[in-house]
């Protein structure tokens, strides 16, 4: 299994909004890094739930439910989406500057490329944040 961290803005798709549908497509990514790190996700990887802009904090866990296919949004045909489910709400959500003050988490992608919406997350990584979000 692989981990990921996807953003959103909780004005526009909120984790409410993610725990009311259960399940839906993670669209509207138009970078292609980004997008290349949704073409390897697999069924059954976990990501981050990251409420970017307002907020800045991971607040929840997906899962990746349906690998990545083509997204009707985009005109031109070139990028994708993957599905995603909620899982488990953060008991205590985990702020980008508390991400940022932890040393282990210095080369985390969040921290090093701060405005690509999908990225990869390591196992260390992984269990660190779970720790600070107490689940």
């Amino acid at each position: 299994m692989a981990y990921w961290l996807v953003k959103s803005e909780p004005f526009k798709w909120s984790w409410d909004d993610q725990v009311k549908a259960k399940v839906t497509e993670w669209d509207g990514v138009r970078n292609y890094q980004a997008s290349n790190n949704m073409k390897a996700m697999e069924i059954g990887d976990q990501a981050f739930f990251y409420h970017s802009n307002k907020g800045k904090e991971i607040v929840g866990i997906v899962e990746i439910v349906k690998k990545y296919y083509p997204d009707p949004t985009d005109e031109k045909g070139r990028f994708g989406m993957v599905d995603v489910k909620a899982l488990a709400p953060f008991p205590v959500f985990v702020t980008l500057a508390q991400i940022k003050d932890t040393p282990a988490l210095q080369n985390m992608a969040l921290v090093r490329q701060g405005r690509l919406s999908v990225c990869p997350v390591t196992n260390a990584e992984w269990q660190t944040i779970c720790a600070m979000g107490q689940i």
